[in-house]
């Protein structure tokens, strides 16, 4: 089959080097606009694109995805496929365009997360199981009919960086395994089921970043490992933006002669821990990164720093 590939994220980039390393013929790739980034403001080129450029596949880097011109390039290429991971949401005119249809990766087992993040929200409400889906691309976004499914476990110890390393592996198998039975027409179609409790992935925003500290320590401790490493839970400390990394729920205990019931909402030893009062009880903090400084353990940050 002819095949193209459209996707922008390092999470893209091992699907698309699993399908050129096992022989499909990806004849080009669609990835998003070079961007300016870093102090510099360096025009960056995306994870896909500087691998597709050392495997000499052609790219297309499109402002629009209905743009005339856009359009007829892709259909140049006659495809018999498109495959998509980690991209924008394609209009119609693109996505019906393959003769066999579009394909897309999605991180979570659909119905369950449909939206934009879904590894950081499956996190965030406290799963313990999620997966990987690949489905047909139809009109409503993460509503096609489904070809397979992977569960996976969400450990204790996973942030959403943890499990965005083994998802992007394991969905890479599992795309080619798609594409394979696609190519042989021997895959399932099925319907996705309606479930009265679906949970969405939305985009993710400053303000759900932000920590609301009347919530329970294991809410707020869910919060920190969703967004860690990117984009970060985020507070006020000291008065300025401080983004946290890395939590420890903490018993109601006495630590260090205070006593967790005080209605403080700092307690610290100003040498080796820093907990913050929750609904129901105090959270350690680890890890955090005070805007403009470096990330460092709390440690490190107490040992130049004073609670005011």
């Amino acid at each position: 089959m002819r095949i193209i590939f459209m996707g922008t994220p390092d999470f893209a980039v091992p699907t698309l080097q699993t399908l050129v390393n096992n022989g499909q013929e990806v004849v080009a790739v669609v990835t998003a606009p070079d961007k300016p980034a870093g102090r510099g403001k360096k025009m960056q080129a995306s994870a896909v694109k500087e691998y597709a450029l050392s495997r000499n596949i052609p790219i297309l880097q499109p402002e629009k995805l209905k743009d005339d011109d856009f359009i007829d390039v892709l259909r140049s290429f006659q495809a018999d496929l498109q495959v998509v991971v980690a991209f924008r949401m394609l209009p119609e005119v693109v996505w019906a365009m393959p003769t066999l249809g579009t394909i897309n990766l999605h991180a979570s087992l659909l119905p369950q997360y449909r939206g934009a993040a879904p590894i950081n929200w499956a996190i965030m409400n406290g799963e313990t199981q999620t997966g990987l889906t690949t489905f047909f691309i139809e009109q409503e976004i993460d509503t096609g009919k489904i070809i397979f499914q992977e569960k996976m476990p969400i450990h204790p110890e996973d942030n959403a960086g943890t499990l965005h390393d083994r998802m992007c592996i394991a969905g890479a198998d599992l795309v080619l395994k798609t594409v394979k039975a696609i190519a042989q027409r021997e895959y399932p179609q099925i319907e996705q089921s309606f479930e009265p409790t679906l949970r969405p992935a939305p985009k993710i925003f400053k303000e759900t970043c932000q920590i609301d500290w009347n919530k329970s320590s294991e809410e707020i401790h869910n919060q920190v490992r969703g967004l860690s490493p990117y984009p970060g839970a985020w507070t006020l400390l000291n008065g300025l933006h401080c983004k946290i990394y890395k939590t420890q729920i903490i018993d109601n205990q006495i630590l260090s002669g205070e006593s967790f019931a005080q209605q403080t909402t700092w307690l610290t030893d100003h040498k080796k821990y820093l907990c913050a009062k929750t609904q129901n009880g105090y959270i350690a903090i680890e890890e955090l990164q005070i805007e403009g400084k470096k990330r460092i353990n709390i440690r490190e940050w107490l040992a130049g720093n004073k609670i005011f």
